[in-house]
């Protein structure tokens, strides 16, 4: 029995139904789905920035004035999220969301998050849309190497020190813009979210904060995962609390049983 009660399983019951009658099923997920892997959230209790303050909005801007002297600051003492991204490994949550798109009905996964968790659980059609912490990219060229295995770029660049790559992000380092304790919200039956998906609107001053209540205005379902209530539970069509790592896996092993019955 579980232990949520009725509600949660009329719910769970739901989602699943509407997962599976869905065109075109978009997931948009947050900080707080690599909690349990261990990663800090952003915002909220015990939050990074609720603990040390916002990083400043200026911060590629410096990367551009002094290549050199942002990576030597970077690497001078791996401080508590950068110590985080190094361990952690993805949860069951993120598992089970590539079971969901093996299996055809995750169609695409929209990500705020830069740990490389979601592409490091086998995703393959993923938007990191506020990059990865992995990866490293040339402003001269645009190519785009793994950290640990970048040696040299394109033969039309100059040779370049390592401290003058800047990891792969619109912003900086470790900038993002969370949704406060935001667990995941998959997204379904909408046409619009495929060009949120391939990054169109990303960079039209749109948080991706956004992209939930914009699917609903496109007459788009709305499932919502999260551990409490927050802004978007009024506007979700099913809502799902509790950690991702157990209503995710659970999530998957209801819509397999549905759709093999």
């Amino acid at each position: 029995m579980d232990k949520r009660g009725n509600g949660y399983v009329w719910a769970l019951d739901q989602a699943v139904d509407l997962l599976i009658s869905s065109r075109y099923v978009i997931a948009i997920t947050g900080a707080g789905v690599s909690v349990e892997s261990g990663i800090p959230p952003f915002r909220g209790p015990g939050g990074l920035w609720t603990k040390h303050g916002e990083p400043p909005m200026d911060v590629y801007q410096r990367f551009l004035a002094d290549p050199k002297g942002y990576w030597e600051e970077r690497l001078k003492a791996p401080n508590e999220i950068v110590q985080a991204l190094a361990q952690a490994q993805p949860n069951a949550g993120h598992s089970a969301m590539v079971e969901l798109e093996q299996i055809g009905i995750l169609r695409h996964l929209i990500t705020q998050n830069i740990d490389n968790l979601h592409r490091a659980a086998g995703h393959q059609k993923l938007a990191e849309i506020h990059g990865n912490a992995q990866l490293l990219r040339c402003i001269g060229c645009a190519s785009v190497s793994q950290r640990k295995r970048w040696s040299s770029c394109s033969t039309t660049c100059p040779p370049l020190p390592d401290l003058s790559w800047h990891r792969q992000s619109r912003h900086s380092a470790l900038r993002g813009t969370y949704p406060a304790g935001g667990a995941g919200s998959v997204l379904s039956r909408d046409a619009p979210g495929r060009l949120h998906a391939r990054g169109r609107y990303v960079g039209a001053g749109i948080p991706a904060a956004s992209f939930p209540q914009m699917v609903k205005q496109h007459g788009g379902v709305l499932i919502e995962a999260n551990l409490y209530d927050t802004p978007l539970t009024p506007l979700a069509d099913c809502s799902l609390q509790g950690p991702f790592g157990e209503i995710l896996p659970t999530l998957v092993e209801q819509v397999r049983a549905k759709l093999t019955a």
